[in-house]
């Protein structure tokens, strides 16, 4: 991430921290203008020009986004009047707005991250429906359609409308990265880290709570738990956090037994 984009996004940031009225609908608001600038090259090219004129880019915003109500089109004016490291920054840039103002209208803590993972979880898991949703040839109604399905009736709207973005507009992007990207900024919306622990049986409250507990010692914040069993560890648990693996499972151990004879 270059310094221009880092300096955009704690301006973006600070603005939406700042803003009144931020709900559900301004999320959707900007996650809508993200496809649609991500859709059009010229527009795209148009508004992330560092020699272009502030005032000049907020005029051709007013132009093409007018239905946009006025909390959603000054958040997006924020954006586009800072200077962006390239164009693909401010395109993630006014994703990462949109899945921040969604996540903050939530009511509940830690469903929309946990309904996201089994979403991803449920897609990458499956060959063929992983090629359905990222397929360039599928439309964004059929898309949509099996978002919905998976998904199911006890969803969030917010977790749908981040889940149907993020198909719709993958930008490159495998699902499970997807998936993962959203997961993390909303949890950081909620000053949270979000961890993956891999066991061999579930765990019990108590133990849920310990590892809880030992992960934000360690990395100085609360983290969200996605939990998932996995028969083959035998035993132990597997901790992930971003890139950090600690694997402390029975499987790993007895591979590093089977290493040693064998060397």
């Amino acid at each position: 991430m270059g310094s221009a984009t880092r300096s955009a996004l704690t301006s973006a940031r600070t603005a939406l921290a700042e803003a009144t009225g931020v709900d559900l609908a301004v999320g959707e608001q900007l996650l809508a203008a993200a496809r649609t600038i991500g859709s059009s090259p010229q527009l795209l090219s148009a508004l992330a020009n560092p020699s272009a004129d502030a005032a000049g880019t907020r005029a051709l915003v007013a132009t093409v986004f007018a239905e946009l109500g006025a909390t959603a089109r000054g958040l997006l004016d924020v954006v586009v009047s800072s200077r962006w490291s390239s164009g693909d920054d401010m395109l993630a840039g006014i994703e990462e707005m949109g899945i921040r103002a969604i996540a903050a209208s939530a009511k509940a803590p830690g469903v929309i991250e946990a309904q996201l993972f089994e979403f991803g979880r449920a897609v990458t898991s499956d060959a063929e429906l992983e090629l359905a949703i990222g397929s360039k040839r599928g439309s964004a109604a059929g898309k949509l359609s099996l978002v919905t399905s998976l998904l199911g009736a006890a969803a969030l709207p917010q977790t749908v409308a981040i889940a149907g973005h993020l198909v719709q507009q993958p930008r490159g992007r495998r699902i499970g990265e997807l998936v993962r990207s959203a997961v993390t900024t909303v949890a950081d919306t909620a000053g949270k880290g979000v961890a993956t622990v891999t066991v061999a049986r579930p765990l019990t409250a108590a133990q849920l709570a310990a590892v809880t507990a030992s992960i934000a010692r360690r990395y100085g914040r609360d983290h969200v738990i996605n939990q998932v069993v996995e028969p083959a560890l035998i035993g132990g648990v597997r901790v992930q956090v971003g890139d950090e693996v600690i694997d402390g499972s029975i499987a790993s151990r007895l591979a590093d037994v089977r290493l040693q004879l064998a060397g």
